[in-house]
């Protein structure tokens, strides 16, 4: 992906800083089940989202002192992760007012192992997620390395772009008013009827992924779409459950499908057009 160094007043990189939050999530094999069931996690990674919202503000976020000093290529690659964000940011800003609507950007946090956030406290283990609370994407890096040697994904930088993009549009959803109101008829559904609905949020994330992917083409190189595919791809429920379990179980789907994560991201790369991406509509009958 080509891409200039840009910069947000609204980007923290918390990585190699002490304090960055106690760990709510086990480590080790249990780590690794949260890791796999979060990928790509929604509002607080959809799984966890309900136990953090509860304590929503009620955290404190210390900034903590710097600990280690970060590689030239760690720099390189929070470098990046903020230009892309302020890409998303500059995109979602001209797709509102040309609606005649306000955008208002979001945070973003990098971070290492753990983090405070207005949801609760995290750790690596969560996946990138974003938090309602404080309307920030959180994200340890080095998820990108798991992905990739662990699930598959032919990594890249435009999976990361990718990730970003799918995490802005869940804050989309949120100063759009879709994940309140998904959360509304969520408690008044059994739990399948609940996680299809978390299907079609993460699905709609995926599709103004593509969207975002559409309005920037001119920043896209050979073998960027396919990273993006390679990587949603990877994170469906039925690979990631066939992987972990040997069998899968379309009820307990949180995500969606490999095929569905690839579909809608498609969709939203190919229209560019928002009004395209109501999967609920789509995905309910």
């Amino acid at each position: 992906m080509k891409w200039d160094k840009k910069e947000s007043g609204n980007f923290e990189d918390r990585r190699g800083m002490s304090g960055g939050g106690k760990a709510l999530l086990g480590g080790g094999a249990i780590g690794i089940i949260i890791l796999l069931l979060n990928m790509f996690g929604g509002e607080t990674g959809q799984t966890i989202g309900n136990i953090l919202e509860q304590t929503q503000g009620s955290q404190q976020q210390t900034q903590g002192t710097q600990t280690r000093e970060l590689s030239e290529a760690e720099k390189q690659l929070g470098d990046f992760s903020e230009s892309c964000f302020v890409y998303n940011n500059e995109t979602w800003t001209k797709i509102f007012n040309d609606n005649n609507m306000q955008y208002e950007e979001p945070g973003m946090v990098l971070f290492d192992d753990g983090v405070n956030t207005a949801c609760g406290s995290a750790t690596s283990a969560s996946g990138p997620f974003y938090c309602p609370g404080d309307k920030k994407v959180y994200m340890d890096l080095r998820f990108f390395e798991e992905l990739k040697t662990r699930f598959g994904a032919k990594g890249g930088d435009f999976a990361i772009a990718y990730v970003i993009a799918h995490e802005v549009g869940h804050h989309l959803q949120t100063i759009l008013g879709t994940s309140g109101k998904v959360r509304q008829l969520q408690a008044q559904k059994s739990e399948a009827e609940a996680n299809k609905l978390s299907v079609c949020l993460e699905l709609q994330a995926d599709f103004y992924a593509g969207v975002w992917a559409h309005y920037n083409k001119n920043l896209l190189e050979e073998g960027d779409i396919e990273e993006a595919l390679s990587a949603a791809h990877a994170v469906g429920d039925d690979a990631i459950q066939s992987k972990m379990q040997g069998h899968v179980n379309q009820e307990s789907f949180t995500h969606g499908t490999s095929e569905q994560r690839m579909e809608w991201f498609m969709k939203g790369y190919k229209t560019g057009d928002i009004k395209q991406g109501d999967t609920f509509s789509a995905l309910i009958n």
